[in-house]
């Protein structure tokens, strides 16, 4: 653990960027939990969570956002401005399609009004931009 911590106060990436990742890392182990484990509030959110090809549906989702968070957090462990700069592309790619689909089409539970989610969504992926812009500018300083 000294180890790690220390990997983190030599590191070039700056202390936001690591925090901004790991929030997003918890963000998609909470999804991934909910999706693998909380099949009443997906159902609660307006999914179907009847049938085969729904629950493969579900699942696969689940997969494909725990191996995202996993990838991630070998990522931030590593501190690799070249592998942060790649996550950072995942990451607007993925917050950028849902800033179109989450607006279009609310989950019936969801927290605020798809005005606001559309809203939110942008800030996220400008922020994200803005991380991803600081890397690439600390990898040309290296």
């Amino acid at each position: 653990m000294k180890k790690i911590l220390n990997q983190f106060k030599q590191s070039n990436i700056p202390t936001w960027i690591n925090i901004l990742q790991i929030s997003l890392i918890a963000i998609q182990v909470q999804q991934a939990y909910q999706f693998y484990f909380d099949m009443n509030a997906i159902s609660e959110s307006g999914i179907n969570t009847q049938g085969i090809a729904n629950q493969n549906l579900i699942f696969e989702f689940a997969a494909r956002t725990l191996t995202m968070a996993v990838v991630s957090i070998l990522i931030v462990l590593s501190q690799d401005t070249k592998l942060y700069i790649v996550m950072f592309i995942m990451n607007i790619l993925r917050e950028g399609q849902e800033t179109i689909i989450d607006p279009m089409y609310p989950l019936l539970n969801a927290p605020v009004t798809p005005k606001t989610d559309l809203i939110l969504h942008l800030v996220i992926v400008g922020i994200e931009f803005i991380a991803l812009l600081s890397l690439i500018k600390i990898f040309r300083k290296s």
